[in-house]
């Protein structure tokens, strides 16, 4: 048992893609909070290129290990699409800090090992210095998760506003059906890429609860950084 103590401020019922902007969690001393509505009546009749967010996850902190990462990811983020995709950053960020505390969050916010050995794949190499990639490398981008968040950009060396936001809105994909439930179509709006929207794809499952179905654009090689990275809390 965690020694943190653990306070739920959950209000409203969370819909698909969509959720209170009541809807929010303290775990000790880390707020959470999902606002706006990922899907409207609108996309289905939109298929052009999204570039305004209409759904929001600000959270105070990073969380700070893989009991907070789960308390928050059951209580609130992952009863929603918005919620899910916005632990995506969180889950890199801790596997940066310690990867096998990292990896534990992957495996319980995706859909199947598949995914997960993908993304580690590809984070054991980018953001742990080794013999074949120092950390002078420009290839290793300790800062990834932080190009992800709201206001983050190489010009400012990947400083995000606070609280901590992930701005997204759905993609020009409509949600289609898989063998495993219903997979929706998300773009987090970034500006670490010239291409600022990263698709993350969303699965609906039976319990409640959504995992990561894919978000390869997430952990794709962003723009170098200019100046010294300070770091998340």
């Amino acid at each position: 048992m965690n020694k943190k103590t653990l306070i739920l401020a959950i209000v409203a019922t969370t819909t698909v893609g969509a959720a209170s902007a009541q809807n929010s969690m303290t775990y000790g001393s880390h707020t959470y909070e999902v606002k706006g509505e990922m899907f409207t009546e609108a996309d289905n009749n939109y298929y052009g290129p999204r570039k305004t967010p209409t759904a929001w996850v600000t959270f105070s902190n990073i969380p700070s290990d893989y009991e907070e990462f789960e308390a928050v990811y059951n209580g609130l983020l992952g009863k929603s699409i918005q919620g899910t995709a916005a632990m995506i950053p969180m889950a890199i960020e801790l596997y940066a800090r310690d990867a096998s505390v990292g990896e534990r969050c992957f495996n319980l916010l995706c859909n199947s090992s598949t995914t997960v050995s993908g993304i580690l794949r590809i984070l054991k190499t980018k953001l742990v210095p080794s013999q074949y990639g120092p950390a002078n490398d420009p290839y290793i981008q300790r800062y990834m998760a932080a190009a992800l968040l709201k206001g983050a950009q190489a010009s400012n060396a990947y400083t995000p506003t606070e609280p901590y936001t992930v701005e997204m809105c759905s993609s020009a994909n409509r949600p289609q059906g898989s063998m495993n439930g219903t997979v929706y179509y998300v773009y987090i709006l970034a500006k670490g890429w010239d291409t600022e929207q990263r698709q993350v794809e969303i699965l609906e499952t039976s319990n409640g609860l959504y995992k990561v179905f894919n978000c390869p654009s997430c952990y794709v090689q962003c723009k170098n950084i200019q100046g010294k990275w300070g770091g998340l809390k």
